[in-house]
């Protein structure tokens, strides 16, 4: 499953495009500000009808204008598909596929997994736990769909017993009331500690090898952090129960998976806090390929949309990470210079697209 053609209208500083991918490797390139990141988001944008770079998605709309619209066409086994979304602000998202809306709580449409780089998302290797945790498991939706609902079921309980530590604190509520919580967040607890570690698990020898692939001049490890010991839902639960009073006393959850982390190391160092930021950014490349050969093995290889990634490596380091991105898959990278990726100017299997001033050409680079 790939993209063949996206298409916008009032995305950032686009007033309209209309771009066709391949279903390989697709170069961006323009000099800076011309609008290369808004068309790696706009494709992300129709497909997830979310922003891979803003929690304010107000910002997606052109200025002066009230709505934006992006369509995506997708191949699917000699079938086409159009995703459409269209956005204005302060109203729900209107989403349509081959023309039809989708309805609220409907199965999500046919479209490629989609894997970001930006160079923000460096964050997920060097800051906060939560950013590894969500990002672990969003794998485990992406590699077993229907092991999604765990980490749902186990926030509704973790809310719910957190809002009954609440009510013990004021007074209006027994601590044995807490049993039945600490059963349900077990419950899902474990299942969720057994997901995450079969993900890490199925990633991690792949992250070695990408590590290597892409020089890393020491070898790279993956591991699963798990708060608890615990190794089934009785364990678990004398955990939360022996930390009860703390729990009141503090006034929320202190235990369980929801403190989980997961490790990137570098020579046996945390890259978090010991790699330098070349080794920090070729390592979430490595964790990136990583997870792609992984899905591509279960017939899901996602898109990769790499923005900005050639610029801080060195022509060693472009030339295995262009081999990678041909090896299997469709992509789409940024880039300033077309001779940046090794290879794209001349192939004749890479789509290049030039950007300038919210206007997209294809087959044109434009110089930096």
């Amino acid at each position: 499953m790939f993209i063949t053609r996206l298409t916008l209208r009032d995305f950032r500083n686009y007033a309209r495009a209309d771009v066709e991918l391949g279903p390989g490797l697709n170069v961006v390139c323009g000099p800076n500000g011309a609008g290369k990141t808004n068309l790696l988001e706009a494709l992300y944008f129709s497909l997830t009808a979310r922003s891979c770079r803003t929690s304010n998605e107000r910002e997606v709309v052109r200025l002066g204008e009230s709505v934006t619209r992006v369509v995506a066409s997708v191949a699917d086994d000699d079938r086409a598909h159009t995703l459409e979304v269209g956005f204005a602000p302060g109203e729900e998202k209107r989403v349509r596929i081959d023309g039809a809306p989708l309805e609220r709580g409907a199965a999500p449409p046919p479209r490629p997994l989609a894997c970001v780089f930006l160079p923000e998302r460096l964050e997920l290797v060097k800051g906060a736990p939560a950013n590894r945790r969500g990002h672990l498991d969003q794998l485990v939706a992406a590699l077993w769909p229907a092991r999604a609902e765990t980490r749902a079921a186990y926030s509704r309980a973790l809310s719910q017993r957190n809002a009954l530590i609440g009510r013990i604190r004021a007074g209006a509520s027994l601590e044995r009331h807490l049993d039945p919580w600490d059963y349900e967040l077990a419950r899902h607890g474990i299942e969720l500690m057994a997901d995450r570690s079969r993900a890490v698990a199925a990633v991690a020898p792949h992250f070695a090898e990408r590590g290597r692939d892409l020089g890393m001049p020491d070898p790279v490890e993956l591991r699963y952090l798990a708060r608890s010991k615990a190794d089934d839902l009785e364990a678990l639960r004398r955990e939360l129960g022996e930390r009860r009073g703390a729990d009141i006393e503090r006034g929320f959850t202190q235990h369980g998976p929801h403190r989980d982390d997961m490790s990137l190391l570098h020579g046996g160092r945390l890259l978090r806090t010991l790699g330098s930021q070349g080794q920090q950014r070729v390592g979430l490349l490595a964790l990136l390929f990583a997870e792609r050969d992984v899905l591509a093995a279960r017939r899901r290889p996602p898109l990769m949309l790499l923005d900005d990634v050639m610029s801080e490596l060195d022509a060693t380091r472009r030339e295995r990470l262009s081999d990678l991105l041909r090896e299997r898959g469709q992509s789409l990278v940024t880039t300033t210079d077309v001779e940046h990726v090794p290879g794209a100017a001349t192939a004749d299997d890479v789509m290049v697209t030039s950007v300038l001033d919210g206007t997209a050409t294809q087959g044109t680079p434009v110089a930096a």
